[in-house]
């Protein structure tokens, strides 16, 4: 069992593989000399495979995990950890906004105070403007609506004991979201301040962002259905207060004509009944994927050195 692993998952990534390989071979060099990289391939539809699997012939410290096809961000970082064998596991995305320098510091903070878990997180969001709001927006609901503490602003980048890695594998929901899931496995977590870096385009548009805060929301807090519930019984006690206002206006022969309070009534209520329908229905597709029990993910291959060891975590 090496000493430590840094696991890394590769999507359109060629440009920064290299690069990326040098900085983080440098860095867990300076922790241990028994260090693993692993790289997942999700199915890059460039050359990410390819470039990775060059490092492989060349450095024995490298292993690719090569994916059947995409099976999305979160399940390459979680096949990624199941196939870790060090003590020690840093997951961080290879894109280099992360700094691979950052084991450094976070191994130091880690062994400080005996900590399972040390992770990054931005103290100030970068983007522009829409950006931000919008991160700042789905952090604000994950912790509104989970039953339990979520930090907000976290990055990929965390180092982690065996321990917990463990126990975070323990978890196989079909559909979920990471930063919830982290929270969720508990042990003692500690955060470290950092500043991550951006590049001009991004693969996380605004409709995938908001997929994910869905995503994020329904897998974590059943609140919404309570909201929704909630939402019914207040619609329904002022509908009542309001039938009893127009028939004494009826009565009193002061009934002003036209429809336009139906029409409101209906549109608020049609809406109402739409969306409540969408908010279960979220969770009923939830229940049919996981009764599913589908592979995870599906490994196509093991790229290895010759000269790497071979035993594989299950």
């Amino acid at each position: 069992m090496p000493a430590l692993s840094v696991v890394a998952t590769l999507f359109r990534s060629s440009a920064h593989i290299r690069e990326f390989h040098r900085r983080m071979s440098a860095a867990a060099s300076r922790v241990t000399r028994d260090y693993e990289i692993v790289f997942v391939d999700d199915g890059s539809p460039d050359d990410s495979l390819e470039i990775a699997t060059h490092l492989v012939a060349s450095d024995p410290h490298v292993k690719v995990v090569e994916l059947s096809r995409n099976f999305g961000h979160h399940r390459a970082m979680m096949t990624g950890l199941s196939h870790a064998r060090g003590a020690l596991v840093f997951l961080i995305d290879v894109d280099l906004e992360e700094r691979p320098e950052w084991l450094s510091e976070f191994h130091e903070r880690l062994r400080a105070d005996g900590s399972d878990v040390v992770y990054g997180y931005q103290s100030t969001r970068k983007g522009r403007v829409l950006e931000r709001a919008g991160g700042a927006l789905h952090w604000w609901l994950i912790r509104w609506l989970a039953s339990y503490p979520v930090p907000s602003n976290l990055t990929t980048a965390r180092l982690m004991t065996r321990q917990y890695v463990r126990a975070l594998l323990r978890h196989r929901e079909q559909r979920t979201a990471l930063g919830g899931l982290f929270a969720l496995t508990g042990f003692r977590q500690q955060g470290v301040a950092v500043s991550k870096g951006s590049r001009a385009e991004t693969s996380y548009t605004v409709l995938k962002r908001a997929a994910m805060a869905l995503e994020g929301v329904t897998a974590f807090s059943e609140k919404p259905l309570v909201l929704v519930f909630f939402g019914g019984a207040v619609i329904f006690a002022l509908s009542l207060l309001v039938a009893a206002y127009l028939v004494g206006r009826r009565l009193t022969g002061t009934m002003l004509p036209g429809w336009v309070s139906v029409i409101v009534s209906v549109w608020m209520l049609g809406g109402l009944a739409i969306a409540s329908i969408g908010v279960v229905g979220l969770y009923v597709a939830r229940i049919f994927v996981e009764t599913k029990r589908r592979p995870y993910s599906i490994v196509r291959r093991i790229h290895a050195h010759p000269d790497a060891a071979t035993d594989e975590q299950t």
